[in-house]
């Protein structure tokens, strides 16, 4: 079964991470893998729903282990 693909605005509806800061982690090269639907510096960006949750898992610090 295909994944529903979220744009940006959907991605900080559900997880909070506002718009600007999903901008910035692409231009960083850090953040959650994302699909380029449409060529050029403004082509449409949109997320799976599994790349957000595998990014969150990784970002994700256990108590009491290693400093980040």
């Amino acid at each position: 079964m295909a994944q529903k693909l979220m744009t940006p605005a959907e991605v900080e509806e559900e997880y909070g991470i506002a718009v600007q800061t999903l901008a910035n982690y692409r231009w960083q090269g850090v953040g959650p893998a994302y699909v380029k639907k449409t060529p050029g510096r403004s082509g449409r960006i949109v997320y799976r729903r599994a790349a957000i949750e595998a990014w969150l898992d990784a970002q994700t610090v256990q108590a009491g282990g290693k400093a980040a």
